[in-house]
């Protein structure tokens, strides 16, 4: 998989970038978890949702935030990481002109990132939020949440009470024209050391449930 580096808002950014031989394969950004907590684009359930994506015919790019890896800049409480996954957005469309479907997915801080990428690009189709930290963020800027997705975290997650996230999806459920759906995966942690195979099933079937219904948004 080709290592790229692609122009972000305060100099470049480190990406992997995984392309389908379809020009018109759909798209779909991954985004990593907090900077500040080891978070890269080399997370285990970061690289796990690239290639599941991958694997069901997406052109996939994950990247690194401002000051991770090879990124340049400086870690910017998620106002700065927001324009990093805007401009990738962009260079993946830049590349991927005739693509048909566009997703974004993002893991704890990522989805959050995620989420708020949704508010700004109308494009984007659908999204996949594991285990968004609905404990730590405001997640009021949904109002209304714009693309119907998928929300699924660990039966056991210590970081993220399951409870805040069964929150965050039931407020989101009640909006009417998109459809939220919630998944808990039983026994599995924040990072999923136990039911990675199950998550990532999951939001498999997710998607291509809905790559079968376009006309739900």
């Amino acid at each position: 998989m080709p290592e790229v580096i692609f122009p972000g808002p305060e100099g470049r950014l480190e990406g992997r970038y995984h392309p389908q031989k379809s020009k018109d394969a759909p798209i779909a950004i991954i985004l990593h978890p907090h900077p500040k907590f080891g978070g890269t684009m080399n997370n285990k359930v970061v690289y796990n949702l690239h290639y599941a994506f991958h694997d069901m015919g997406f052109t996939v790019l994950r990247f690194n935030f401002r000051g991770v890896g090879r990124s340049q800049g400086e870690y910017d409480q998620g106002i700065g990481e927001l324009s990093d996954a805007a401009s990738a957005l962009d260079y993946l469309q830049s590349l991927n002109p005739n693509s048909r479907q566009c997703w974004v997915a993002g893991f704890s801080f990522g989805a959050w990132i995620g989420m708020q990428l949704l508010m700004r690009r109308p494009e984007v189709a659908g999204f996949i939020s594991v285990a968004p930290p609905a404990n730590m963020y405001d997640f009021t800027f949904l109002a209304p949440c714009p693309s119907s997705g998928l929300i699924i975290n660990g039966e056991a997650d210590r970081v993220v009470p399951p409870a805040d996230v069964t929150g965050l999806a039931e407020k989101l459920q009640q909006q009417k024209g998109i459809t939220v759906t919630h998944q808990t995966v039983p026994g599995a942690g924040h990072f999923f050391e136990n039911g990675m195979d199950e998550m990532i099933g999951n939001v498999q079937d997710y998607v291509r449930k809905r790559q079968t219904e376009p006309h739900i948004r």
